[in-house]
């Protein structure tokens, strides 16, 4: 088995010394770190907060030899069709490789937004040989775990820039923006406005990046006006769409840096009685289902997310064999749907 992610950290404190920090017994302690429920919750997040603060580390119980043939799936949720698709993926290269997936959903973060560290001891407690983590924020401590415990995994689509030799699979983002911003250019558009996801994650960044490139390229002057950013949230989306609207020079076209975001800028062009594509172009980033539900069908940037899902669980198989990928970062090209969202400006 190999080690991926960064370098191992020394041994942290002991038991004991965790329990005696959170003002537990031992044995107390100890059924938090194995993920017994019966502690109280105000103990266990003494306990939990204790752990963290030390940097309280289990020693290794995997073993390469007694590999279960069982694989973990983190997904950031799993009430959307972006999840469907990861799933899709990672369960049709699952089967090829003759291997079970449990999937877990959100459990890198407990409620308060801190690191939840009750996934990982059910990991070990299932002796799972691998993990995917999809959209996770992982802390460092958890990448230090990880290697500690000598878990293969692998991030599909990382949200943060994972630390050196973490091994990832991902989308030609910044290819991606630079596409559909070419394509809105081509139309004859120039008033080109872009809503944003995060503004220092991954992937938003890289397509806002392929977006500037597009203009200058084109020599079309760039205004910062035109750049808003809505976490990938659709209301948000919407909000940010009304206040483009009130510029004194509005866009005649909008790149959205996903699908689900595009539905609420479809929402806001609505209501201020804007026709797609008529008064406005609109391309969207993905090609989720929603894409052709809508009215009218949405052109967009298609990322191979089944795809990107199920290279990262051959990659997965691979490192769970010894074998360590030569690169650690793949990512899948992205092209282009035209649909019927998009028209030359009406001017």
């Amino acid at each position: 088995m190999v080690r991926t992610g960064s370098a191992s950290v020394a041994a942290g404190p002991t038991l004991a010394v965790v329990a005696r920090e959170a003002g537990v017994s031992v044995p107390t302690a100890s059924k938090v770190v194995n993920g017994r429920e019966d502690v109280a919750p105000e103990t266990r997040r003494r306990v939990t907060e204790a752990l963290d603060r030390l940097g309280y580390v289990r020693r290794p119980r995997f073993d390469a030899a007694k590999t279960s043939g069982l694989v973990d799936l983190v997904v950031h949720s799993l009430e959307t069709s972006w999840s469907g698709a990861v799933l899709h993926g990672v369960e049709a290269a699952a089967h090829d490789a003759r291997l079970e997936v449990v999937v877990s959903a959100g459990l890198t973060r407990n409620r308060a937004g801190r690191p939840d560290r009750g996934w990982m001891d059910k990991l070990t407690a299932r002796g799972s040989s691998g993990v995917l983590f999809n959209l996770a924020e992982l802390t460092s401590t958890q990448y230090s775990w990880l290697d500690q415990h000598r878990i293969p995994y692998v991030l599909i689509d990382p949200v943060l820039e994972p630390p050196a030799g973490v091994v990832s699979v991902g989308a030609a983002n910044w290819q991606g923006g630079v596409t559909a911003t070419e394509h809105l250019l081509a139309l004859g558009h120039r008033r080109i406005a872009v809503v944003a996801g995060h503004q220092r994650r991954m992937r938003s960044s890289a397509r806002v990046a392929g977006y500037r490139s597009a203009l200058a390229a084109a020599g079309t002057p760039q205004r910062p006006e035109y750049v808003r950013h809505a976490g990938f949230d659709e209301s948000a989306a919407h909000r940010r769409t009304l206040e483009l609207l009130d510029l004194p020079e509005p866009p005649t076209a909008v790149f959205v840096c996903s699908d689900q975001m595009a539905l609420g800028v479809y929402e806001a062009l609505a209501e201020r009685g804007l026709r797609v594509p008529e008064d406005i172009s609109v391309v969207g980033f993905d090609d989720l289902p929603e894409a052709r539900w809508t009215t009218p069908a949405l052109t967009t940037v298609r990322q191979p997310l089944s795809e990107m899902a199920a290279t990262a669980l051959r990659l997965l198989v691979r490192m769970m064999e010894g074998d360590r990928p030569e690169n650690t970062r793949t990512e899948l090209s992205t092209r282009l749907v035209e649909r019927a969202s998009t028209a030359p400006p009406r001017d």
